[in-house]
């Protein structure tokens, strides 16, 4: 490369790490403001605003209510050839609040879209964040995608907080159901002739489910919970309900799995008599395919700020979560990198992990993480990393 580009392209990767350690308070009132409040997926009403503000504020064109989905946003600057998509995911989990670290997934990627926009002018990009919805189950970026949304880019990213830094994403494809079944409710006592347990059903399909653990493929995984059984010990279960997860390595071995668990929840039904409805609660979360390219350029960058992809492999299994952005992986060049806040056994989806989600390891999460993201698409587009 001649050098006067070797020194354009340093120039716009200084610019655009002055931009995060200018901005850098903002980024962290923004993700503790957004820790402090959370909210579920489909109704991240504070959450999509405050994120519209602060784009705003960098002189982003903000559309809310993008594509029809009030929490959705799309945040655009620029008006380069070259696009680059940054995800924020904002949304909480029931009862652990943002025990995932949305709120620091948020923060980093508005940092590197506020850094990325001081520089489209001469990187020749335009940069686009978009806000996405109820990931936690409720597969936002799917019915995103369903409607147009992210088509075209040239690289979409974001990361993701763990427990320790893993550079590549390999989730489970996922299939998500909400269980039913209705049955006749009747006095336990007086009565019991009369009822059709439905919480009979639940337990039938569970010890059906638990004997066919040990025919589980390598890679699979099946779990969930009852959300309903009953109200009162002396009245038969005229109705129960749960949530379940289905996961395999890709989507047409979840496909095969997901025939098996069905017919687990109809062995409940056919052995007492209740009716059995499964509705999936989104269409499901595909498996993961990164750009090995832009993969590279992240770890290197990330490497470079201190950040270390050495934890042994047990550590670094959080890789293995199910996202709706392994969808959009499947539609344009991405990446998920996983960046570390140093709590290891302590992991995403505990109590304990929300508490990791603030403080001086989540700080330098949304600092690294701004940065990298911002300098992986600087190097990928800029440099020609994808196909021109």
């Amino acid at each position: 490369m001649p050098a006067n580009q070797v020194e354009s392209r340093e120039k716009l990767h200084s610019r655009a790490r002055d931009v995060v350690e200018q901005h850098f308070s903002t980024l962290v009132e923004y993700s503790e403001r957004l820790h402090a409040n959370p909210e579920l997926g489909w109704v991240e009403h504070q959450a999509a605003e405050w994120t519209a503000q602060l784009l705003e504020g960098h002189g982003f064109s903000v559309e809310r209510g993008y594509l029809g989905f009030p929490t959705a946003l799309r945040a655009t600057f620029g008006t380069g050839t070259r696009r680059v998509g940054l995800m924020a995911e904002y949304d909480a989990l029931p009862g652990l609040g943002h025990a995932c670290g949305h709120n620091l997934i948020s923060a980093m990627s508005c940092g590197a879209a506020a850094a990325l926009a001081a520089v489209a002018d001469q990187a020749g990009l335009t940069v686009e964040l978009y806000g996405t919805p109820a990931e936690e189950g409720g597969g936002g970026k799917i019915e995103l995608l369903k409607k147009g949304a992210f088509a075209g880019l040239d690289l979409a990213l974001m990361a993701h907080p763990g427990p320790v830094d893993s550079a590549e994403a390999n989730p489970y494809a996922v299939a998500h159901h909400h269980i039913e079944y209705r049955g006749q409710s009747a006095h336990a006592a007086a009565y019991p002739e009369q009822g059709v347990n439905a919480n009979d059903a639940f337990v039938i399909a569970q010890v059906a489910l638990g004997l066919m653990r040990q025919q589980l493929p390598a890679g699979t995984r099946v779990h969930g919970i009852q959300t309903n059984g009953g109200q009162a010990p002396n009245a038969i279960p005229g109705k129960t309900e749960g949530r379940w997860y289905v996961r395999a390595e890709n989507l047409a071995a979840l496909e095969q799995l997901d025939q098996k668990v069905r017919r687990c929840f109809e062995a409940g039904a056919h052995a007492t008599g209740a009716t059995l409805a499964i509705t999936p609660e989104s269409e499901p979360y595909s498996e993961f395919r990164t750009d090995a390219r832009a993969l590279e350029i992240y770890t290197r960058h990330a490497m470079a700020l201190g950040r270390r992809f050495d934890a042994p492999a047990e550590q670094a299994t959080m890789n293995r979560a199910s996202t709706d952005m392994g969808n959009v992986s499947q539609v344009v060049p991405a990446i998920h990198p996983y960046i570390g806040l140093d709590c290891y056994p302590v992991s995403n989806h505990q109590p304990e992990f929300a508490e990791h989600c603030v403080g001086k390891a989540a700080e330098k999460a949304i600092h690294d993480g701004a940065v990298a993201l911002a300098l992986t698409a600087l190097d990928y587009l800029v440099e020609g990393g994808a196909e021109a």
